[in-house]
């Protein structure tokens, strides 16, 4: 028996234990465990489809390559044989590709919301405004879903619309699986508006995408935070000058400070805040065990390592290029929120990855 085939009769094993487990009196009566146990069935029954159909498969490949060594039956038949066995073999090998992808990890923060920070690089003025140019075309594409898109933090430039930071936060069905992809460093090339002389200048934003946590993620320890507060001095109302409800909270042991001003109270900007803190341990987290399995030949797509240049987006010639795919797309479309096509390009090829790391 190869290891595949024992696999797929671990899986198999499995299936029949859950639906043994659902139709158990004592677990019928513990909802949570129920609604974990339905979660599995789900996900395991394509998996216990694909199988059987393979299964199928060569069981029919077996009994066709049987007949063209039988020779008690005529040529024609023989012939109608082989081709029915070419064409078998080769849904055999469409679907054990099918089942292979069904089986490649998942990332168990796909399904999650996102919290993205934009901070503006190399390039002054400019790069800010290019933050501005990023957080606007997330906005777009978050709208374009039906996503709710909310501003944590934010540093805006003093006129214009730029941020020298800005901190928002993405629900929706599946925003994490979409835009994981975006971490890395986002390059512009254009002629600001302030250069009379018309050169182009080339400016930077960084961009991290990290997963929402839930309070039950990550337990931090109250001992280890200093949580002050201050005076509010960005946009959010006239409230914001009279009294002292921003929050600052740092993380003694790791040296994080996060903040947040931005919410219309004491407690609110406190939410968000210890929300904001449980994000960046908890993606601090998932880089150290990533680091302790992750191949030394490190994958382009998948990294979200902030120092990689992943995008250039050159305004004189209308063209965006992710440089891990090479792939150019209009700038007018990505920069309104047009970026599902590059995003389809990098999950392709990330999944690509895992099948070859797979086989």
């Amino acid at each position: 028996m190869s290891d595949l085939d024992e696999k797929l009769d671990g899986i198999l094993a499995r299936f029949a234990e859950v639906e043994r487990s659902l139709q158990d009196p004592s677990i019928l009566s513990t909802p949570a465990r129920m609604k974990e146990l339905g979660i599995e069935h789900k996900e395991l029954s394509h998996v216990v489809e694909l199988i059987n159909q393979l299964r199928k498969i060569e069981k029919d490949i077996d009994d066709l390559d049987s007949m063209l060594y039988d020779h008690g039956i005529d040529d024609e038949l023989r012939k109608m044989a082989g081709v029915e066995l070419d064409e078998a073999r080769i849904n055999l090998e469409d679907k054990l590709q099918e089942l292979r992808r069904e089986l490649l990890p998942k990332d168990h923060r796909d399904k999650k919301d996102v919290i993205i920070e934009i901070r503006a690089g190399t390039g002054g003025d400019e790069a800010a405004i290019f933050a501005g140019d990023l957080f606007r075309m997330y906005s777009r594409y978050a709208e374009a879903r039906n996503w709710k898109t909310t501003i944590i933090s934010e540093s805006p430039l003093p006129i214009g619309h730029g941020y020298k930071e800005i901190i928002i936060e993405i629900r929706g069905e599946g925003a994490y699986s979409r835009l994981k992809f975006e971490g890395g460093t986002h390059r512009v090339q254009r002629v600001p508006l302030t250069e009379s002389s018309g050169r182009i200048h080339t400016s930077a934003a960084t961009v991290a995408v990290m997963v929402e946590p839930d309070p039950v993620d990550l337990q931090i320890d109250e001992n280890d935070l200093r949580i002050d507060t201050y005076r509010a001095s960005s946009a959010g109302g006239q409230h914001v000058n009279k009294t002292d409800s921003a929050i600052r909270i740092t993380h003694l042991p790791s040296g994080l400070v996060v903040t947040s001003q931005d919410q219309r109270s004491q407690h609110q900007n406190k939410e968000k805040a210890m929300m904001l803190m449980r994000a960046y341990l908890l993606e601090r987290m998932e880089e150290e065990r990533a680091d302790k399995i992750r191949d030394d030949r490190r994958s382009q797509v998948s990294s979200g390592d902030r120092s990689a240049k992943i995008r250039t987006y050159n305004w004189p010639q209308n063209r965006v290029t992710d440089h891990r795919i090479g792939m150019d797309r209009s700038l007018l479309k990505v920069i309104e929120g047009d970026i599902d096509p590059i995003i389809d390009q990098l999950q392709l090829a990330h999944e690509a990855e895992q099948l070859a790391n797979v086989s």
